[in-house]
């Protein structure tokens, strides 16, 4: 059958990767190869260290809010000191898009590479599980806080661990300020997953998140679907991945299996006439490129709805021309922005964290700009287990304290019901 006419604008197909030394003389078949990729991750601090003593210039600016220069010893030093406080596990499709001239100023840099000397203080309420999912989890790997809807999460790997991440209390390798937990299955894990799903009558719509269903092996993928799709009570599902943002080459690679296996499971679900989509997470336009427009084009036209979360972070997406930009550039590639989250109080993120009122501001100020079905909601996942919230709809916002106030009336279970909640707008960072 003949492929219908497309109105994609494709960006030039520049070969990004050979900017990248250990990278430069890797073909295009092998750039979108995800063998080749899973081959050529970045996970081991001296391997990391070896590629930005290659890559970054004899001297280079201090990222934003620290006067100067400094060396590229002094870079690397400061790399190795955040690192150790944060898993680590960089893609080459991630390595390719960072400007390295000045690393320490690049949206994509600062999501995916500690700096020491820019993390701050925690904040007294951090908390590894901040959104407190152990809590309201009734079987290993399941969490269950709304009536009609759960998480499950299959894997504790992801393509590429977030500075930021809301879900280090499970996922990523140790560090030096966390033994971590695992979300590990087994057979008979899974089978008491699926078993507490079907035994919940008012039970309509699961999440599949991890880590990253990206790590999910393609018949596990197509299981899971199939029986979600098999469950009389269950409407709809998606499944959450950073893959499309971080390695969209792996879309474009015909000799893996995992597309064909989501494909499919879009297809079965339509069929059956339940509710399917794909979440992946863009933070910033700079993460977007021609093979990001060719991954996106592909699961567009074979029917899989795909939509955006973004976490708005300082420094990387606080502001009106940039968040305005990813929404139009995300919308323009036929995925729906869906949320911008309010960055979860966990350790280690204080400097990545803003203000309520920026949130505030930025939906105020974007509101109008696109299409109202394009324009995302702007929320907070609140704190010790609220759930989300539109960041409009506070009790109470003290702008001198910072703390915010929430109420979640649909949470009436254990000891939720009528429970205040709160946010607390990040510190400012000592003199």
């Amino acid at each position: 059958m003949e492929t219908p006419p497309t109105t994609f604008e494709s960006q030039e197909e520049l070969e990004i990767w050979r900017e990248i030394p250990p990278f430069n003389g890797t073909s295009r078949d092998e750039f979108l190869s995800w063998e080749w990729n899973k081959k050529n991750v970045v996970e081991t601090t001296p391997k990391l260290s070896e590629l930005i003593y290659a890559l970054v210039p004899d001297e280079m600016p201090r990222a934003t809010g620290i006067a100067g220069m400094q060396t590229r010893d002094e870079f690397g030093g400061d790399v190795i000191s955040g690192i150790r406080k944060s898993a680590m596990s960089r893609r080459p499709y991630v390595l390719s898009m960072i400007n390295w001239a000045d690393p320490a100023n690049c949206p994509v840099f600062r999501q995916f590479v500690p700096l020491g000397s820019i993390m701050i203080q925690d904040h007294p309420e951090a908390n590894f599980d901040s959104l407190k999912e152990q809590y309201d989890s009734p079987v290993e790997n399941v969490v269950h806080r709304y009536p009609d809807k759960a998480l499950f999460l299959p894997v504790s790997v992801c393509p590429v661990y977030c500075v930021f991440c809301t879900r280090s209390y499970g996922v990523g390798a140790n560090t030096d300020i966390l033994i971590k937990g695992s979300f590990k299955m087994s057979l008979s894990k899974f089978e008491d997953a699926f078993a507490y799903m079907e035994s919940q009558d008012d039970l309509r719509d699961i999440v599949i998140s991890g880590g990253d269903a990206y790590y999910l092996p393609p018949h596990i993928l197509e299981w899971i679907g199939d029986r979600l799709i098999g469950m009389k009570n269950i409407e709809r599902f998606r499944i959450a991945t950073k893959g499309l943002a971080v390695a969209p080459n792996r879309f474009l690679d015909d000799s893996d299996l995992w597309t064909e296996a989501l494909i499919r499971v879009s297809d079965k679900a339509r069929r059956a006439g339940k509710h399917f989509a794909m979440h992946t997470h863009f933070n910033h336009p700079n993460e977007i490129s021609w093979v990001t427009e060719k991954a996106s084009r592909k699961l567009f036209q074979a029917g899989v709805r795909v939509r955006n979360q973004t976490v708005l972070l300082r420094d990387v997406n606080d502001n009106v021309a940039t968040m305005s930009s990813l929404i139009k550039k995300l919308a323009k590639m036929e995925i729906q922005p869906y949320y911008v989250y309010q960055c979860d109080m966990v350790p280690k993120v204080e400097h990545m964290r803003t203000p309520l009122q920026t949130i505030l501001d930025l939906e105020s100020q974007l509101r109008g700009s696109i299409a109202g079905f394009l324009m995302p909601n702007f929320v907070v996942d609140l704190p010790d287990g609220g759930g989300k919230r539109l960041a409009c709809s506070f009790e109470s916002y003290d702008r001198e304290t910072g703390v915010s106030t929430f109420k979640a009336p649909i949470l009436t279970n254990k000891d939720k019901k009528g429970k205040i909640y709160r946010y607390y707008d990040p510190l400012e960072p000592s003199a």
